[in-house]
Formats: structure tokens, C-alpha cells, sequence
């Protein structure tokens, strides 16, 4: 059986409509279970996942990240149980804190305890969808007299979480369906089931009521040392100029000096001089990259590990080959 597998919408910002409905299709016909779309600085991830839903018929579509800070929970339990409803009961809700940048620069928001916060996000939106009258009191969430006024196709729709941090981590094994880390290093996965497992044996729960399904750096190319500078560049992006949380994950990995020396020297403006300091040690322990037979070999060792639902996730700056090529090497339907 192959792997059960997602996508990240991965055509860029500026990408038209039309390609953006192709992308999807083809991602279905392919047999990916999942199709994941972002949410930044352009278009939202609602709108667009309500205009794939009407032009696809199996594949799961996911919200990957929306963050708990400038939606109330009411308002994305509305919106996740509307594309549930368009969608024919295939939504997920991907749920995260975001960063400190996104947050208080781009939103205005003061970025306060996103762990908590994230926990009574999880709750407030499970108790709306249930049906039932939602009164809710938390440090983050006031809510009262409130209640859907029509019937979705679920009552409980999957919520998986982007936690990188051990506490969120261990949030999710408590609250969440589905765990959804970036720059994910299956070396660690026993520390991670741990954090994991200690957060679920809080509500009694089993560690297999929560999917692992981390978004995984992918790159399918005869060219593994092209494919590792695509790498270089992505990641030096995420750990040198996108806060601090990227950079203590590469940290707790064991990349203490790298990542500092990443960072100081991205915030010089010295861009190349950042990725040339991520090590082919680094690119391997979290990505997936090189030959096609390569990369599915990794993919097959991750599900036997216990991944349940790894995300195809590609570097910036692919060609439209390389697109293609990765799409369609790691496709579900591509395995022998």
C-alpha cells in the first residue's frame, strides 16, 4: 500500500486562479490524500480552499497554518464548518500561533502566550461545532450564548496543530487529532512521541488518536547536490529572518552555532553567506531531497517509524520541472 501523503499548495503568491485549480486536480488525480494551502501575506486560505472544493471531489483539503490571534474562535469554527459543508465533509483545520512578526507586525496584535491560547482556541472551537449552546470562559476566549445556526456535515472536524516547542507539543497530544511540525527530524521522533505521549496520558488518551503528519522539505532531482542548495536556501530563510522559533528548533537539533552564525548573518543582509552555513548534515536530517528512489525510501522509513500522513512541502525557487518532478515522484500513486 502507499503511503498516505499530502501536499502543499506550492506555486507562489502571484500564481493565477486557473493554475491554482490545476495544481489541486492534479494533486487529486495523483492520489494524495491532502491538499494543504498556506496563509501569509496573500490571498486567504478560506476563500481559497472554498474554490477547490468546487472543482475536486476526494482530496482532503487543509488550513496550513491559520493562526489563532487574528480570527476569534467563533468566527473559524464558522468558517471551518461552512468549507466542511461546501466540501462534502472534507476539511481540516490546521491551527498555529504563528510568530511574533506575523503577529504584532502584520496583524498588530500583542503575541502573548500562544500555547495557551492555542489549547482554548482547540476547545472553544470543538465545543461550536458540537451543536451545542457554547458558553466558554478562558484567559483568551470569552464566549456566550452562542450556537451554529445550521447543521454541517460533522460535528468534530480534525484539528492538527503546527507545534514546534515541547510544551505545544505536549498540547497537542492532549487536545489535537493531528500534529503538524515544520522542519520535522525523524531522529528526534522518540523525544517528540514522548512529548507527545505525556500530553495524551493527561486526558487518558492513546497516542495513536494523534496523526503525525509533519510538512517535510521535499526536492525529487538526479542532482542531489542541487537539490540540497535549494534546500540551503529555504531553510537559511525560516531559521536566519523568520524570528526566533525556527532557529531554536535547528538548536534543539544540535545546530547551536550554526544557527546563530545563520542568523547574524542573514540580518546582515548577507543571504548567500547564510544558506552556504547550512550544512549538508542539516538539509539531510530534515529533508527530503535527490534521486526519486532516494526520496521515496525516506518517505517509506518515516511511515514504518509510525508518520502517519507526511506533507510534501517544496523549497523555494523550483523550476516548473522540479515542481513537476517532485510532485510526481512522491506521489501515492508512485510507488511500486
Amino acid at each position: 500500500m502507499p503511503p498516505r501523503m499530502g501536499l502543499v499548495m506550492s506555486i507562489g503568491e502571484h500564481a493565477p486562479r486557473s493554475r491554482v485549480i490545476e495544481f489541486a486536480q492534479r494533486a487529486e488525480a495523483l492520489g494524495y490524500d491532502a491538499l494543504w494551502m498556506g496563509e501569509s501575506w496573500g490571498r486567504d486560505v478560506f476563500t481559497g480552499l472554498t474554490h477547490i472544493a468546487c472543482s475536486t471531489s476526494r482530496i482532503k483539503l487543509a488550513t496550513g497554518i491559520v493562526n489563532v490571534f487574528s480570527r476569534t474562535p467563533a468566527l473559524i469554527a464558522q468558517t471551518i464548518a461552512s468549507l466542511d459543508e461546501i466540501s462534502g465533509g472534507r476539511a481540516i483545520l490546521g491551527l498555529g500561533s504563528s510568530g511574533e512578526k506575523v503577529v504584532r507586525d502584520w496583524h498588530g496584535l500583542p503575541f502573548e502566550r500562544p500555547v495557551a491560547r492555542t489549547r482554548e482556541y482547540i476547545e472553544a472551537i470543538n465545543l461550536i461545532l458540537s451543536g451545542a449552546r457554547a458558553d466558554y470562559s478562558g484567559n483568551f476566549v470569552k464566549i456566550r450564548d452562542f450556537q451554529l445556526r445550521f447543521n454541517p456535515p460533522r460535528r468534530k472536524v480534525p484539528i492538527y496543530v503546527a507545534a514546534m516547542g515541547p510544551k505545544n507539543i505536549e498540547m497537542v497530544g492532549e487536545v489535537a487529532d493531528g500534529w503538524s511540525p515544520v522542519f520535522f527530524s525523524l531522529g528526534h521522533l522518540p523525544e517528540f512521541r514522548r512529548q507527545l505521549q505525556a500530553g495524551a496520558a493527561r486526558r487518558a488518551r492513546p497516542l495513536d488518536a494523534v496523526a503525525i503528519s509533519p510538512w517535510l522539505l521535499c526536492c525529487v532531482t538526479d542532482d542531489l547536490a542541487q537539490a540540497r542548495d535549494l534546500a540551503r536556501g529555504h531553510l537559511a530563510y525560516y531559521v536566519g529572518g523568520m524570528g526566533r522559533y525556527y532557529n531554536e528548533l535547528m538548536q534543539r537539533y544540535g545546530y547551536v552555532e550554526e544557527a546563530k552564525r545563520i542568523r547574524e548573518l542573514w540580518l546582515q543582509r548577507d543571504r548567500k553567506g547564510a544558506a552556504a552555513l547550512v550544512t549538508d548534515a542539516m538539509v539531510d536530517a530534515i529533508a527530503i531531497v535527490g534521486p526519486r528512489r532516494r526520496c521515496q525510501e525516506r518517505m517509506l522509513e518515516m511511515e514504518a517509524q509510525g508518520v502517519s500522513a507526511p506533507v510534501v512541502f517544496l523549497p523555494f525557487s523550483l523550476s516548473r520541472d522540479q515542481l513537476r518532478d517532485t510532485i510526481e515522484g512522491l506521489a501515492p500513486k508512485s510507488f511500486a
